[in-house]
C-alpha cells in the first residue's frame, strides 16, 4: 500500500524524475514491481510461465521493465501494476487454502530444494521494502510528497486474502 501511495496519481513527467546520477524512475519501479508480482507468484509458485502481458513487452535485455517504462504512458503502467497485483493477490490466496505458508512451491535450488510459500511471500515484502525505499526519495523529488502511510482508512486482510476496511 505504502509503494503504491508513493507511486500514485502522477503523469508522465512525475513517473520519468531522476535523482543524480541514477536511471531509476517511479514510472520504471511500478513497471518492476508489477513484473516481480506475477513472477513470483507464477513462475517461483508454480512453475507456469508468467505469461501475458510480459511475453509480448519482454524485449530480452537486462533491465527492460526499468528502461522500457520510459515510453509507456501513466496510464499503462498502472493498468499493469494494478492488474499484476490482483493476479498476485488472487494466486497468494488460492495458495494459501490449498496449503498454507509452509507448503513447498516449484522454485528449487539445483540440488532440488524447494523454498516454502513463506520465503517467496517474505521474497516479495523484501523486494517491496528496498523499492519503496527508492520511491520514497523519487516522489519527494517530484513533489514533495513524504511520510509512510497514505491518507486512507487502515485496512486489514481477512482469511480468504482480501483487503477489508480497519473497523
Amino acid at each position: 500500500m505504502t509503494f503504491q501511495w508513493k507511486t500514485d496519481g502522477l503523469d508522465a513527467a512525475g513517473l520519468s524524475v531522476r535523482i543524480g546520477a541514477s536511471a531509476l524512475t517511479l514510472g520504471g519501479l511500478l513497471k518492476h514491481m508489477a513484473i516481480n508480482e506475477d513472477f513470483i507468484t507464477t513462475q517461483k509458485l508454480t512453475g507456469d510461465p508468467v505469461g501475458e502481458p510480459w511475453e509480448s513487452l519482454f524485449d530480452g535485455t537486462d533491465d527492460w521493465e526499468f528502461t522500457s517504462a520510459a515510453t509507456d504512458t501513466p496510464e499503462q503502467l498502472y493498468i499493469l501494476y494494478d492488474d499484476a497485483v490482483e493476479r498476485s493477490r488472487s494466486r497468494l490466496a488460492t495458495a494459501l487454502q490449498r496449503g498454507g505458508l509452509d507448503q513447498l512451491v516449484a522454485v528449487s535450488t539445483d540440488a532440488g530444494e524447494h523454498a516454502s510459500l513463506r520465503r517467496l511471500v517474505c521474497d516479495l515484502i523484501e523486494e517491496y521494502g528496498r523499492h519503496t525505499g527508492h520511491a520514497d526519495l523519487l516522489r519527494e523529488a517530484v513533489d514533495g510528497r513524504v511520510g509512510e502511510d497514505p491518507e486512507v482508512p487502515h485496512v486489514n486482510v481477512s482469511a480468504k486474502g482480501e483487503l477489508v476496511p480497519h473497523a
